[in-house]
């Protein structure tokens, strides 16, 4: 299976879910015994498979969200926590041999708890309004994505692969040079200060994030197409997600550049 910019999907196998799937076709029995039939030992994955556990993730993530937002000025302090086990579980789960439904849907809970915290903040500093705005948004790339990437009028080839690869790492790389700069000058580099450069870098982001889905897309096709255990639909949702946290946060700091300069 094609290599993707998402480390969710390291985790899923290259081979088949059935076990000697091949195995005893094309084969013929011995004289007087019945034909060999190869063992199924687990189910294949389907488009159902994927998804119906990207709908749990996401309505689960959509749930605590909005009881975070809810909470009012309490989701700010619960914002960071939400961040840092986010990011906890999220690397068990990326490094982790077996899949864990259990630590994909605790991921789900409390990254929708993070973005809660998150939009609460931005929902103060600006408008509610801006919440909408950036929920429309990530839903609108998503679609648009999905059928550029179902219409073919994208292909993802191995060149466009390590493209989208190059570009998310050069991004990640980008992101921690300017925190740390921020240390020693206000606004580091000036990727996140609201100024040209900060739209620019946003809409760069938001760029590659549309295009990672492209991969992800990619990456769940040829493991249905595979076979793979219907299992590993979880490692799909959870990939997914993490690009649409990852875009859904772009657009929200992009569309606050705009409405902080009105």
């Amino acid at each position: 299976m094609r290599t993707t910019s998402n480390p969710a999907f390291r985790n899923l196998p290259t081979t088949g879910g059935y076990a000697n799937f091949n195995y005893g076709q094309g084969q013929t029995a011995p004289f007087g015994q019945a034909p060999v039939v190869p063992p199924q030992t687990v189910r294949p994955m389907t488009i159902d498979d994927v998804v119906t556990k990207t709908a749990i993730t996401l309505g689960l993530a959509v749930i605590t969200g909005t009881l975070t937002y809810l909470v009012g000025p309490p989701a700010v302090a619960l914002a960071l926590p939400a961040a840092i086990v986010g990011l906890v579980i999220s690397l068990v789960i990326i490094f982790k041999k077996k899949v864990s439904p259990a630590l994909v849907i605790a991921y789900s809970a409390v990254e929708g708890v993070f973005l809660g915290g998150i939009s609460y903040v931005f929902g103060a500093w600006f408008s509610p309004g801006i919440i909408i705005q950036a929920i429309a948004g990530t839903i609108g790339v998503f679609a648009a994505m999905l059928v550029v990437y179902k219409t073919g009028a994208i292909r993802v080839t191995p060149k466009l692969t390590k493209w989208i690869i190059g570009a998310v790492a050069g991004a990640a790389v980008l992101m921690v040079v300017n925190l740390i700069a921020s240390f020693f000058t206000p606004g580091g580099l000036g990727l996140r200060d609201g100024g040209g450069l900060a739209i620019a870098f946003s809409l760069l982001c938001i760029g590659i994030a549309a295009f990672s889905f492209l991969l992800d897309f990619d990456a769940a096709d040829k493991a249905i197409k595979g076979g793979v255990d219907a299992k590993f639909a979880w490692y799909i949702a959870f990939g997914l997600m993490t690009t649409l946290v990852w875009l859904y946060l772009e657009i929200l700091r992009l569309i606050s550049y705009f409405q902080s300069s009105d």
